[in-house]
């Protein structure tokens, strides 16, 4: 081999460690057959930088290679990123790329949220590109609506405070401190009174523990004879009692429709005239025995006969002998 030779191939392998050194220190490895590379187009980066890292799902699986301007005019302005994944993980060209906060810190990071529809992403296609909010960015985001609303209620509330200026004049004013000052009285009125209520409630509270006791023993009592009366079984006495009642209602129809000897004796009225007479003659006939008992109890040695009924002399209560 040559002296030339040799020479050359030191400066071939010099050059090649040197692009391999340089690539190294730029985290990209050329002896890596599965690298894949990617664009994102953004309309704001929010701070990413060649120096972010790509993760899928937590998981470092790439970098930023380069992000530079899009040279396409129509879409002037916006930025194109270029992004590297040492991963063979697949995953769909509909997935998204977003950048995310690294921490609170500050710094960004790339994370490709991936979809798993429609035909797998290859090197050098185009992923939908998407932006979170940082924390400071969504608390201000939050704030400057309320920031708005604030403005807008304080702008209100200057034009209220400067139509009441208008609206209460002197008279107006003196006229709402008499209110002002009427409303303080009663509210004196009303501490005073509940003084006095106080007062009296402490000074009757003997009597009013008193009450209450009595009240307690009333209801105590009341109570014990509830217990009582459950006990003593007044349902079925008043199933008892309306048995009874029945009975008295059913011997009542009875006699009103002449059933039985006091049906016949209250509805029969000629059995009642004949008891009547029979009891008029009874009467009769008693008397009649005491007045002249020789009628019935007649003795004589001499054949003397009694005298006949007087029926004169009998309604008089006087004696025929």
């Amino acid at each position: 081999m040559s002296k030339e030779l040799k020479t050359g191939i030191t400066a071939l392998l010099i050059i090649a460690l040197g692009i391999w050194g340089y690539n190294f220190l730029k985290r990209q490895d050329i002896f890596s057959a599965s690298t894949r590379h990617f664009f994102v187009e953004y309309n704001n980066i929010n701070g990413l930088n060649e120096a972010s890292v790509v993760t899928i799902n937590g998981l470092k699986v790439g970098k930023i290679d380069q992000i530079t301007f899009n040279p396409e005019p129509q879409k002037r302005g916006t930025l194109l990123v270029r992004l590297s994944i040492e991963n063979d993980f697949q995953f769909s060209k509909k997935s998204v790329a977003k950048i995310y906060s690294a921490g609170l810190m500050g710094g960004q990071n790339l994370a490709i949220i991936p979809n798993y529809e429609g035909d797998n992403a290859v090197s050098g296609d185009y992923l939908q590109g998407e932006i979170e909010s940082d924390l400071f960015s969504s608390v201000g985001e939050k704030l400057n609506p309320i920031q708005a609303k604030l403005e807008s209620v304080l702008v209100h509330v200057d034009s209220l405070v400067i139509g009441l200026n208008q609206v209460l004049d002197d008279k107006a004013r003196k006229s709402i401190n008499k209110s002002i000052i009427g409303v303080e009285g009663i509210i004196n009125s009303l501490n005073k009174t509940m003084a006095s209520a106080n007062k009296l409630l402490d000074d009757n509270k003997l009597k009013i523990d008193v009450t209450l006791d009595n009240t307690k023993k009333i209801t105590e009592n009341f109570s014990k004879v509830s217990e009582d009366l459950a006990k003593a079984k007044l349902g079925e006495t008043v199933k008892k009692l309306e048995t009874t009642i029945d009975n008295v209602n059913v011997l009542v129809a009875g006699m009103k429709n002449g059933k039985g000897t006091l049906g016949k004796l209250v509805s029969d009225e000629k059995l009642y005239t004949n008891l009547a007479n029979a009891t008029k003659e009874m009467e009769e006939l008693l008397r009649e025995m005491k007045l002249n008992p020789k009628r019935f109890v007649h003795f004589s040695l001499f054949g003397k006969k009694p005298k006949p009924y007087n029926e004169e002399n009998n309604q008089k209560n006087l004696s025929n002998q």
